[in-house]
């Protein structure tokens, strides 16, 4: 299941931006989530997912930025129950030129995967080094880095385009692809008083949100499905609640239950 890199795009910046677009000021957060089952196939086996998430974003245009990322799920079928932790930390240079990753992910609490590595934008080529699990160097096609994909959105959305396609590179998985991204884009809204999240959303400024979503395709399996999809309110700041990630089988909500918006950085020393 590729629910780290879902995760990791619906809850998450600076450069590769179109030059015609503002670039966007993002907020640093930490934002919790409650993770509950939304629909499951019988072909699934699914019969109820809980869990939590726990998104912390940092850093600044001098410092560039960093993601600390926990998703804990219980997922159980009508024969066994099983417990997936996945702890990814990122770091992302304000330039959008190096990228470093690391994600562990833990099965009934046992260490089941690590995945470890360092990626460069080069003029022509995304080269990635890859530590973990084994030693290896891919080179890929030109892309974007996560915060610079978040970046870009926000661009776009400001700029009222409604429709778009990209790519990005978030380490996830292998480490060894792209994935191409198809990005629709809702009318700017504010919360009605219906909202569930309302009590937590009335911390972040602008309360105006996009409703978003974005499918992921892995073109290199030649696909024209996509992998998965997510659907979220997306902030100005670059908070995001309100998620669903469906995996075609099977789908999740997210909701936000704990946002802490810290200081904004100090402007850059000259």
């Amino acid at each position: 299941m590729r629910l780290t890199r879902a995760a990791l795009l619906a809850s998450t910046a600076l450069a590769f931006v179109p030059a015609a677009l503002a670039q966007p000021s993002l907020a640093p957060h930490r934002a919790v989530y409650d993770i509950f089952l939304d629909e499951a196939s019988d072909r699934s086996g699914i019969t109820a997912i809980k869990g939590r998430m726990v998104y912390e974003f940092n850093g600044s245009a001098c410092e560039g930025y960093t993601v600390n990322f926990r998703f804990v799920t219980r997922i159980d079928t009508a024969d066994a129950s099983r417990l997936t932790d996945q702890q990814t930390s990122t770091y992302e240079d304000a330039d959008g030129k190096t990228f470093n990753f690391v994600t562990k992910a833990y099965v009934d609490q046992a260490l089941d995967r690590e995945v470890k590595g360092h990626a460069t934008r080069q003029a022509d080529a995304i080269v990635v080094e890859i530590d973990k699990p084994q030693e290896n160097t891919v080179e890929l096609e030109p892309t974007q880095f996560p915060t610079q994909h978040l970046a870009e959105l926000i661009g776009k959305a400001r700029a009222g385009e409604t429709f778009y396609e990209t790519s990005l590179f978030d380490g996830s998985e292998d480490a060894d692809r792209i994935m191409t991204t198809t990005v629709i884009i809702g009318r700017e809204e504010m919360p009605d008083v219906g909202d569930e999240e309302l009590q937590v959303a009335k911390a972040i400024e602008p309360q105006a949100f996009w409703p978003v979503s974005i499918a992921y395709f892995d073109l290199s399996e030649g696909e024209e499905i996509p992998d998965y999809r997510i659907d979220f309110k997306l902030h100005e700041n670059g908070i995001t609640r309100d998620l669903v990630m469906d995996y075609g089988d099977f789908s999740m909500t997210g909701k936000l239950v704990d946002l802490s918006v810290f200081e904004q950085p100090k402007g850059c020393p000259n």
